[in-house]
């Protein structure tokens, strides 16, 4: 397995820009079956702006949270949480930004898992969040949804560490609730490309099938839905579709989904549900091999143990059909992404199962973790779209992919 161990963009205390121009033919190769919209040179630039703004955050969280003085000397996470007087849910946020911090240059870590240490090697800089947030919303402005996401759960952080509370009921409380809601949007191209790369995957899976039952996990408001109907209208699967049954646990969430989908697609054979994933699915109303795909974005990997929900996936499924993923997809082991700084306060992102084959740590897996999960669940002709393993070596900030499996 490749593993994280030299920064991807490495930065100067003095540095104010960041890495654009990502354009390569090489990556445009790997993604030329995916819509030219969707993959842009402003993607990329968003990207690399969001990344950037998340290492300034973590700089500016670092002197919140008095770490340089616990870095004067050789200390692991363990340690410095310790001396601090951190909560233990805190953890994997504390190992985050320490990663981060080690991306700038300004601290070097040494060692592998619990025994890692690090120690500040030059002073940090007064983060310039303002500028940078300018330049995001220029560049594309459905990026202030992340940035807004990311400023009220760094505004969370230091409560998160020093309060027994996890970040759940602040982040998913009145003030959290709308920022979420946009940041789920397809209007949000960061976010939206996961969307669309799990949609293609699935069109492509099942073209060939004379019907179509559909089963979907954790839906939220409906922006995956969204368009994967819409994949499946301009390949002109629509008309096979004999069930499509919505599952989503939040009601609040459901219901938005719901309103959305039924006015647009008046005569489809749609239906809503809850359905926790980590609770048996049979009793909850999914019967056994009734559907022909199981489909989730972004789901997958808060499944509190992640083989009993692979396994409740495959029961589901008919003989032949599908089990489609979208995920964030870490594309090194232990590399820190921007995307898990909104979630890793929160106690289902880190409170799950861990194995040391396919799920080491909380949070985002990798294309090889998620190979291996799919293997030991007993899915068969295992696939990833894009390419992650190829394009990772070309372009180490691209975090979208969809993973496959056919129950036979």
């Amino acid at each position: 397995m490749a593993e994280y161990n030299e920064p991807v963009n490495a930065l100067s205390p003095e540095a104010h820009t960041f890495q654009i121009g990502r354009s390569d033919p090489r990556l445009a190769q790997c993604l030329e079956h995916f819509p030219s919209a969707v993959f842009t040179e402003c993607l990329y630039q968003s990207i690399e702006l969001i990344e950037r703004y998340s290492i300034e955050l973590a700089v500016d969280l670092s002197q919140q949270l008095d770490l340089p003085d616990q870095l004067d000397e050789w200390r692991s996470a363990g340690e410095i949480s310790q001396r601090l007087s951190f909560q233990p849910p805190f953890k994997c946020a504390l190992f985050w930004i320490l990663e981060r911090l080690v991306e700038t240059g300004c601290a070097e870590a040494r060692g592998n898992g619990e025994s890692r240490s690090y120690c500040l090697q030059h002073p940090l800089w007064k983060s310039d969040l303002k500028t940078l947030r300018a330049i995001g919303v220029s560049i594309d402005p459905g990026n202030a949804a992340t940035l807004d996401l990311l400023d009220h759960v760094a505004g969370l952080y230091p409560a998160a560490a020093k309060d027994q509370q996890s970040g759940d009921g602040n982040l998913l409380g009145p003030q959290g609730v709308p920022l979420w809601l946009k940041y789920f949007h397809n209007d949000n191209l960061t976010y939206a490309v996961n969307n669309w790369v799990a949609a293609i995957l699935a069109a492509d899976r099942l073209s060939s099938r004379r019907t179509l039952r559909i089963l979907e996990i954790g839906a939220g408001t409906g922006s995956a839905s969204e368009i994967l109907l819409e994949s499946f209208a301009e390949r002109g699967l629509l008309s096979r579709m004999e069930r499509y049954l919505i599952t989503e646990p939040n009601a609040y969430f459901r219901r938005c989904a719901q309103r959305n989908l039924a006015a647009k697609y008046p005569a489809l054979p749609l239906e809503w549900a809850a359905l926790d994933v980590d609770l048996p699915w049979q009793p909850q109303g999914v019967n056994a091999t009734e559907f022909d795909l199981v489909y989730a974005v972004n789901v997958m990997h808060i499944s509190k143990n992640l083989m009993f929900s692979l396994g409740e996936a495959r029961s589901t499924l008919a003989n032949d059909g599908w089990l489609v993923l979208g995920e964030c997809v870490r594309p090194h082991d232990n590399q820190p992404i921007y995307p898990e700084f909104m979630f890793q306060i929160l106690n289902s992102f880190t409170n799950v199962q861990t194995d040391p084959e396919f799920r080491p740590n909380p949070g985002f897996l990798t294309a090889e973790q998620w190979r291996r999960a799919f293997s030991r669940a007993g899915f068969t002709n295992a696939g990833f779209a894009p390419d992650i393993e190829r394009i990772r070596e070309i372009y180490p900030h691209f975090f979208t992919g969809a993973i496959c499996g056919q129950n036979r």
